[in-house]
């Protein structure tokens, strides 16, 4: 593992820790201060844990040698978290909705004091953390990134509510604010669960046309035809692919120089990062392709 690794590690566990501790303080203000709206930055803070804690899982499993048994090592294990993650963040929306709801119904006090404060702190939090995350190149770090972004404006916007309600004493601000994370939050878990089904299913990459890729790796001279391709996510930031090269090429080191081309081309354009390539002189049969199986 590089240095760079180890340092952003280092990092996710500091962020980690802190955006968990404070995801009890914001809990513990919110219900002191009767604030739904904290409670749901909360929440948003809870959302943040769980991507910083896949980020974290995704760099540490990548340590992990496959088996015999897990051919693929540990590498799926970022998707199911992730998608326990939505589930679960499905279930805080809900809950959010229903007190907003019924604080719509019947309006509570507000100590906008402690509400202001809180969300202060969690601001500052927010802000550390995205400043520490910023400037990675490694997309699940990017991934935490974009989270702790995102809670940050939501921060920003119950300080904002809490200074009205301190000055004007509308309350009714902080249920409308809490629906309006409970909405975000919801759009998240359903994206999130999008995604993992996506990945789990062994769709093609959303950010890859498989045409324009066969339409690339038949443009390296040598390759007449590219068929019975099969592209995959196996997790966030690795792609998998199997495909047929039907040439006409009969020297065994061309033929080397020809699939180390295409192998670079899949990788560098399309984060290819596992290729098989499976060179044929003679076109196989249709009743090969995976299509034709039967359960």
């Amino acid at each position: 593992m590089s240095h760079n690794e180890n340092n952003y590690i280092s990092t996710l566990k500091i962020a980690i820790i802190l955006t968990f501790l404070f995801f009890i303080v914001e809990v513990v203000g919110g219900i002191i201060s009767g604030s739904l709206s904290l409670l749901g930055d909360a929440a948003h803070m809870l959302r943040d844990v769980f991507a910083l804690f896949v980020s974290l899982g995704a760099l540490s499993i990548s340590k992990r040698l496959p088996s015999k048994e897990k051919t693929f090592g540990y590498h799926r294990m970022e998707i199911f978290a992730a998608l326990i993650n939505g589930i679960l963040l499905i279930g805080v929306s809900s809950w959010i909705f229903l007190k907003a709801y019924q604080r719509l119904l019947s309006p509570e006090p507000i100590k906008s004091q402690i509400m202001f404060l809180v969300a202060l702190l969690g601001l500052s939090v927010n802000i550390y953390v995205a400043f520490k995350l910023h400037g990675s190149g490694d997309l699940n770090i990017k991934s935490a990134f974009v989270h702790v972004l995102t809670d940050t404006f939501s921060s920003g916007a119950v300080i904002v509510a809490s200074i009205v309600i301190y000055f004007t004493d509308i309350t009714i601000i902080d249920p409308i604010l809490g629906l309006a994370i409970g909405l975000f939050i919801l759009f998240s878990a359903f994206t999130i669960i999008r995604d993992s089904i996506h990945i789990l299913l062994e769709y093609a990459p959303v950010d890859i046309e498989t045409d324009e890729l066969i339409f690339e790796m038949e443009k390296v001279e040598g390759v007449n035809e590219v068929h019975n391709v099969h592209l995959w996510t196996l997790c966030s930031n690795v792609n998998i692919l199997d495909a047929h090269i039907y040439t006409e090429v009969m020297d065994v080191c061309e033929v080397e120089n020809i699939k180390n081309k295409l192998k670079k081309i899949l990788l560098d354009k399309y984060n290819v990062k596992y290729a098989t390539l499976e060179f044929e002189w003679v076109k196989c049969s249709v009743e090969g392709n995976i299509k034709h199986l039967k359960h």
